[in-house]
């Protein structure tokens, strides 16, 4: 699999699951607002975030280059499984078109080589 590299850092919160939507939190190369029973789940810029948020910055996107098809299985598994084998924690988010694998930046270059030892190229 072809996988791009974003630009940018980005910040994974956690608020209350009745807080408000707000502006701050649609900024960055990657903005994902999700709202279940139990939080309100933010990735975004990190310079955005305001300090009374909970959140975990020093993340980097990679994207599945796409779109893919619905009918696709296995492709978050065939990410997932050499990350994993290699230690390297990863936060997912799927959009309509594709999926993005979040990394920590410490880690960002032995997910490289993981993915890589596996034949997916992350340009």
């Amino acid at each position: 699999m072809r996988l791009t590299l974003h630009a940018g850092p980005l910040a994974v919160c956690r608020l209350a699951p009745e807080a408000d939507v707000e502006p701050w939190m649609w900024t960055g190369p990657l903005a994902s607002v999700t709202r279940t029973p139990a939080e309100l789940s933010v990735i975004c810029a990190p310079e955005a975030v305001p300090e009374r948020v909970q959140a975990e910055t020093g993340w980097r996107a990679m994207s599945v280059d796409g779109p893919l098809e619905f009918a696709l299985t296995g492709v978050l598994a065939q990410l997932a499984e050499p990350l994993a084998e290699a230690g390297v924690p990863i936060f997912v988010v799927s959009t309509y078109d594709t999926d993005w694998l979040l990394v920590k930046q410490d880690r960002l270059d032995d997910a490289v080589s993981a993915l890589g030892a596996r034949g997916h190229v992350v340009a």
